[in-house]
């Protein structure tokens, strides 16, 4: 039996009550992180979903996931403070557009916030940040080593005392994606002991992101929403590759057994 429980589900209910999550992803040469990180929010149980994008993003969206809310960057940026959760971060790029925008995020966002991906990059380039309370960051090794300016060996070689200089940083909690990827929030840690290589894919990042800004979006507070959140993502690859083997996964088929994940827990 699963340690973990699934946000309550109230029947009384509409989209508003599970949480409205705004989502600055993609950019030309990754329009996938945009579709995979916004489904990733729905298929957690998360009430709705608005991607602010560029045009050709949006354009792609449109017909891959008809029930997202598609925004210009400037609409998203105008109206911050009607979303429960941010996500900034999956395949925006590193352009000085990028960097604008996600320094016009830090200095405005009022609701808790998940930073993937290359909002992990363009943070590790800034000085003297303070994140906003409520932050979850989920950078991969590489990412971690930029983000505490050491080497990649050094984050490798203890991972856990890596995580928690990443939450200690930051003051947020950090998620660092290993084969045995590590939660940490001050001194709590939760080490998941599930997944597989099915999960070193291109795509399963963004997936995990939007799962967790999912569940954070369904007031689950930050720590417990990432602990849940790479549980139910490395237990879906699990299941996956039950299916398909350890090969052939793509990271959309994580989210096709997400469902299968949550019904164990619950």
């Amino acid at each position: 039996m699963s340690e973990f429980n699934m946000p309550t589900r109230e029947q009384d209910s509409n989209k508003g009550t599970f949480g409205k999550v705004l989502n600055f992803s993609g950019s030309g040469n990754y329009i996938g992180a945009a579709y995979l990180s916004s489904l990733g929010v729905l298929k957690s149980g998360a009430g709705y979903v608005a991607l602010a994008s560029e045009k050709n993003v949006l354009n792609s969206v449109s017909i891959l996931l008809p029930e997202a809310v598609l925004l210009s960057i400037k609409e998203g940026l105008n109206s911050l403070e009607k979303y429960t959760v941010c996500l900034i971060g999956c395949g925006i790029g590193h352009k000085r557009a990028s960097v604008s925008l996600f320094k016009k995020v830090l200095n405005r966002v009022k609701c808790p916030l998940v930073i993937d991906a290359d909002g992990l990059n363009i943070l590790s380039s800034l000085s003297n940040v303070n994140l906003p309370p409520n932050t979850i960051i989920t950078p991969h090794p590489l990412e971690a080593s930029r983000l505490l300016g050491v080497c990649a060996e050094e984050v490798l070689s203890d991972i856990e005392g890596s995580a928690k200089k990443l939450a200690q940083k930051y003051n947020c909690v950090a998620v660092l994606k290993t084969h045995r990827t590590v939660v940490c929030e001050g001194e709590e840690v939760y080490i998941n002991q599930h997944g597989n290589s099915a999960l070193a894919k291109a795509g399963t990042g963004d997936v995990l992101a939007g799962i967790i800004s999912g569940l954070l979006a369904q007031k689950m507070t930050p720590f417990e929403s990432a602990k849940l959140g790479v549980y139910l993502h490395s237990r879906a690859g699990e299941l996956a590759s039950e299916d398909l083997t350890e090969y052939s996964p793509f990271a959309s088929d994580i989210l096709n057994y997400l469902p299968n994940a949550i019904k164990e827990i619950l």
